[in-house]
């Protein structure tokens, strides 16, 4: 891969992240104050990212791989989905924002797979050469949120700009997207089923019984996963942190340095050890988020920030590396989808409903009882571990032989 190619790769995962952090992380806190959101509504929001998720394999499946470039097709969808995010920005309720959103998510949650595809198109060893280009991803998310800080967005009541803002960014990566490098189709002509669009030729894998707990809780994480992602930045802003979301961004830091260090944790833990850390982290980070506070206990939550790394790294990707390792050569590509399609799309769907009946139960006059809130998806959490703790097994070669009779 040459110097272009790679710069090139690069600042599409810059924008692509970009564009995503630039309003998804404060969206609660929008349509909260500009709106007047409820929790249910919120959730109701930030669901529209699982039915993109659930969506997206049938817009790559049938479309992607088999008609037209991926860069063509990401071309499209940005510059569609920035006209999307600048009418979002002129809503003036709840009722006229949701089509919006989600016409724009189902437009983006493809572009995640594309921007990977072609990527790894371009690439001889991706294995050594990806991750030096997917870091600019996290860079851009980072940089997003330390934007929104610096201009004081929040505190100025002017978080209408952050739609704006991922708006422009979205048409200047469609525009781009044009200059990417080739890349045709991988499979056209081929017939594509609707087993295969969803992964479902990987349901082998759920015979293994460790498999199957690790599959169960998966999903079941990702109802607490949904209580960070729609309520942390509503959460922080009205306890009184300043310029939250660029505090915000040191989970994405930490998430860097914990992926760079994942291969040594790795050998040294082991996968079973390092799924059970990632979620005794959830159930720490929430902890540290109901007794947290911008004043004596602000540590808490710069602490529960941090985690991020540990709670993303140690379960999520440790499982795609246990889900890819006993899915054997011909399932590798379904039981990554499958797993995806559950978590992302099924998980946080359920995360996504449950969350805001929950912050609507304990809102007060002028605000909420964090402390109540948290404790649901710290308790969540911990059940969740101890299950998985008692009774997962690593045992993978037994997995692979099963799935794959």
């Amino acid at each position: 891969m040459n110097s272009t190619t790679r710069f090139k790769l690069s600042f599409m995962m810059f924008l692509e992240f970009f564009i995503w952090g630039g309003w998804f992380v404060t969206m609660g806190t929008y349509l909260t104050k500009n709106l007047s959101a409820d929790g249910v509504q919120i959730g109701s929001a930030y669901s529209t990212q699982s039915l993109g998720a659930i969506i997206a394999p049938f817009i790559i499946g049938l479309i992607a791989d088999r008609f037209f470039a991926a860069q063509k097709i990401l071309g499209f969808l940005h510059i569609f989905g920035g006209i999307l995010l600048w009418l979002a920005s002129t809503s003036v309720n709840f009722e006229s924002f949701f089509p919006f959103v989600l016409g724009y998510m189902i437009a983006y949650m493809p572009t995640l797979a594309l921007v990977n595809s072609i990527s790894f198109r371009q690439m001889k060893d991706p294995g050594k050469e990806f991750p030096s280009v997917r870091v600019f991803g996290t860079i851009g998310w980072i940089v997003a949120g330390l934007v929104i800080g610096w201009l004081n967005w929040e505190q100025d009541g002017n978080l209408i700009l952050t739609f704006k803002m991922a708006s422009v960014a979205s048409v200047v990566l469609g525009l781009f997207s044009f200059a990417l490098p080739h890349t045709p189709p991988a499979k056209k002509g081929e017939k594509t089923s609707f087993g295969d669009i969803i992964g479902l030729d990987a349901i082998g894998l759920l015979k293994n019984k460790s498999y199957l707990l690790f599959f169960i809780a998966s999903v079941a994480i990702c109802i607490p996963l949904a209580f960070y992602y729609n309520f942390t930045n509503p959460f922080l802003n009205e306890v009184g942190m300043k310029a939250a979301a660029g505090k915000q961004s040191l989970g994405q830091v930490s998430e860097t340095l914990f992926m760079l260090l994942m291969p040594l944790f790795f050998v040294r833990l082991g996968v079973k050890k390092m799924l059970a850390i990632g979620m005794i982290a959830w159930v720490v980070r929430y902890l540290l988020f109901a007794f947290g506070n911008a004043d004596a206990n602000y540590w808490m939550l710069i602490g529960g920030i941090v985690l991020h790394g540990i709670c993303y790294d140690f379960f999520f990707v440790t499982g795609q590396i246990y889900t890819d390792r006993l899915a054997g050569d011909k399932f590798k590509s379904a039981a990554q989808g499958f797993i995806t399609l559950a978590t992302y799309g099924v998980g946080m769907l359920f995360g996504s409903i449950i969350s805001g009946v929950v912050v609507d139960k304990f809102a007060v006059d002028g605000g909420h009882q964090w402390y109540n809130i948290w404790i649901i998806p710290a308790a969540i959490s911990a059940v969740v571990a101890l299950l998985f703790i008692l009774f997962f097994r690593d045992d993978n070669k037994t997995a692979a032989v099963e799935a794959n009779q």
